[in-house]
């Protein structure tokens, strides 16, 4: 049984992550090819858009909008969101109100 890459893209488009994350807006036109819709997921920039909505504090880093199929401004991008879910996950689950040190981290953001 041989699967071809548009039908799985077609699969991961329609998986329950990828329906989850068109929840917080559109990131592709319903006239855009699968291959198009995917590409403009994992440029990082809606991603990182819905990040910001998760945790809205203002951070340093600011993401490349204008990747244009470029591989290294891609993963400058991707490694902003993957340090923004660190900094969320270590603040809000580690660090969470009932802690000892809680006090201490919150004053120095």
């Amino acid at each position: 049984m041989d699967v071809t890459i548009s039908e799985l893209l077609e699969l991961f488009l329609q998986s329950p992550l990828v329906t989850w994350v068109k929840t917080f807006g559109p990131f592709g036109s319903e006239k855009e090819d699968n291959l198009t819709m995917y590409m403009d997921l994992v440029d990082g920039i809606f991603l990182n858009k819905i990040m910001l909505q998760i945790d809205p504090r203002p951070t340093n880093q600011r993401i490349n909008k204008h990747v244009n199929n470029d591989v290294n401004l891609r993963i400058q991008n991707l490694t902003i969101l993957v340090r923004s879910i660190k900094t969320y996950y270590q603040f809000n689950h580690l660090l969470g109100p009932h802690s000892p040190g809680y006090n201490q981290v919150l004053a120095s953001f």
